[in-house]
């Protein structure tokens, strides 16, 4: 049932984000979204690659509370940049979710 949770809150939150947010550019705003899924390159670094019950928030260096950092900071600049820096923090948020019902 997490893992229902999980891709639900990665693939389709977005999307309601993007039409409820971004009326006028929500396609564009969507496709931004979901490129930010890439952020997940990080975990081909870690080994085992996946692990069950591993939290990725600290763990990987894409979801360390710096690259966080970063991620809120990207808020304040430009569209582009804002779209991505909203992907980002949804997915930390979708990746922090699953850390606590984890525990």
């Amino acid at each position: 049932m997490i893992q229902f949770i999980h891709y639900i809150l990665h693939l389709v939150f977005p999307l309601f984000i993007a039409i409820f947010f971004f009326k006028k550019d929500w396609k564009k705003a969507y496709l931004i979204f979901l490129a930010t899924m890439l952020v997940d390159v990080d975990h081909l670094l870690a080994e085992p690659i996946y692990e069950l019950g591993r939290c990725s928030i600290g763990f990987h260096p894409l979801h360390s509370y710096l690259a966080i950092g970063v991620y809120v900071l990207l808020l304040f600049l430009p569209k582009p940049y804002r779209y991505i820096a909203i992907g980002l923090l949804m997915h930390m948020a979708t990746d922090g979710l699953d850390c606590l019902l984890m525990e």
